[in-house]
């Protein structure tokens, strides 16, 4: 599924490309591309998923939106699968291929933000960055949890939550498990049961225009964001909002194409076949490689 904004920035949808069974273009390259909330390290990340992504899609600049890796969950128990790995030599090896990777720190991730200013293995980290679209407008991309107060002033209420929604998304797996052997796409569950909670649709309300009047009042057209897991493409009192969602959830993507539009990337399901089946998709997509490899 994916949502298009165009020049004038009002939101349309675009085609279900999942519903009619026909694959993306295979690369297809964006401007930029930004992911976040990863989650590396958690048996709740969707590695296989935005691998399947990755080697799909290409783009001049490469924004990682904060939580990338889950440094909370690494703290109590060490899981590091293979999966994981290849996530990291990918992006590696496309700053290596000319792509500009910037990596904004998320609440999970917090300990990178000490690097702030420098760059490792050629992936600039940052705590913010401003990213010019192709009509001119100017973003600014914040991983967003400046903006969650629970994060800012109860933060054991934070770790209390993370473990709760750790048991859910646990549940999760399960239950998409039994959708895959019959055939259906991906589902978040545990989506599902945040979206029909009153609170946590005002809580996402007030963290959205939160955002929008920091951009408004810093001067930005608009904002990109990640931390709520929920993507979104929207004008908020003239701001342009935007959540380029997460890989534990909803699998999704915010993306500018060549032409200059935004557009909300859904990838429910896998274009290609398990790594070892499908070298042709990326000839230097290998394990083989003398390619680093690390956790964090």
């Amino acid at each position: 599924m994916q949502r298009r904004v165009g020049s004038m920035g009002g939101v349309k949808p675009d085609t279900d490309l999942s519903s009619l069974n026909l694959p993306l273009p295979m690369p297809r390259h964006y401007r930029a591309i930004w992911l976040s909330d990863v989650h590396l390290g958690t048996s709740g990340c969707q590695a296989e998923y935005l691998l399947d992504f990755l080697r799909h899609t290409d783009s001049d600049v490469l924004y990682l939106v904060g939580d990338i890796v889950d440094g909370w969950q690494l703290k109590k128990s060490w899981r590091w699968p293979q999966s994981h790995n290849d996530i990291v030599q990918k992006v590696l090896r496309k700053v290596r291929k000319g792509t500009q990777v910037v990596f904004i720190p998320g609440n999970h991730d917090e300990a990178g933000r000490q690097f702030a200013g420098l760059d490792f293995g050629g992936i600039a980290i940052r705590r913010e960055a401003a990213h010019t679209l192709a009509d001119g407008r100017r973003l600014l991309v914040t991983h967003g949890d400046e903006f969650d107060g629970v994060i800012q002033y109860a933060k054991w209420l934070a770790y209390l939550g993370d473990s709760l929604y750790t048991g859910i998304l646990h549940l999760n797996r399960w239950f998409n498990r039994l959708r895959g052997r019959l055939g259906l796409p991906y589902w978040s569950l545990s989506q599902y049961l945040k979206h029909k909670v009153k609170n946590a649709v005002n809580f996402i309300t007030d963290f959205e225009r939160a955002l929008a009047d920091e951009a408004r009042r810093r001067g930005f057209d608009g904002v990109v964001c990640g931390h709520i897991h929920k993507a979104e493409i929207r004008d908020i009192d003239g701001v342009l909002y935007c959540n380029d969602g997460d890989w534990v959830e909803s699998l999704t993507a915010l993306v500018e194409t060549p032409e200059g539009a935004l557009e909300i990337v859904h990838w429910p399901h896998l274009l290609g076949k398990p790594r070892a089946a499908s070298p042709a998709l990326d000839p230097d997509d290998s394990d083989s490689e003398d390619t680093p490899t690390c956790a964090s």
